[in-house]
């Protein structure tokens, strides 16, 4: 069975994570090949952008990260304090070395900044939050080549410019780590 990291940064979007609990859940109850994921953090307790409190399953320092096979990096807001656990070194190592060994790294909106300030974006397709010139011109300081697309796949990273897009990424994910069959049966039993 695959495996997911969701990893739960302070001030993440409570809405682009829960998607992906959503989506991949489905595929252990009614997909063709189930997909297990599991909610990692830096911290006991994360506060969201929105005002729920959410307990990461794991701390980073206690997982295998050798047994996964993706990592998604939902969004978040700065004045909710996205970017202290965004940009955290722990993070952006992992982010490194599954990029190494060619894993999926998926994220949200601003999660993509995440992906980029790890370096392994630089010279590559991406794209982030669309109507905020300011994280767009940081994503291109760091070198990538910014594309203004709901969903931009470059190899193994998936990125993409808004919560609107949070549902597709995981629809990608869930294709990308089994089938487009997989895809079209949760999206039967979720009603799409």
């Amino acid at each position: 069975m695959k495996k997911v990291i969701l990893f739960l940064c302070q001030g993440l979007e409570e809405y682009e994570a829960s998607v992906f609990t959503d989506a991949i859940g489905w595929t252990t109850t009614y997909g063709l090949e189930p997909i297990g994921l599991v909610t990692v953090g830096l911290r006991n307790k994360v506060k969201c952008a929105w005002n729920f409190t959410i307990e990461p399953e794991y701390q980073l320092n206690e997982i295998d990260e050798n047994s996964f096979d993706a990592i998604v990096i939902p969004g978040g807001l700065s004045r909710a304090g996205f970017y202290e656990d965004a940009f955290d070194e722990r993070l952006l190592g992992l982010i490194r070395r599954f990029n190494s060994q060619k894993k999926i790294i998926a994220s949200v909106c601003v999660g993509a900044l995440a992906i980029a300030k790890s370096g392994v974006l630089q010279g590559r397709n991406g794209t982030t939050y669309h109507l905020s010139s300011k994280r767009q011109k940081q994503l291109l300081e760091m070198g990538v080549n910014v594309i203004q697309h709901p969903i931009v796949i470059d190899g193994n990273i998936i990125t993409s410019q808004s919560p609107a897009t949070a549902l597709n990424v995981a629809f990608t994910l869930v294709e990308k780590l089994t089938s487009k069959a997989n895809v079209a049966r949760i999206k039967e039993g979720m009603g799409f």
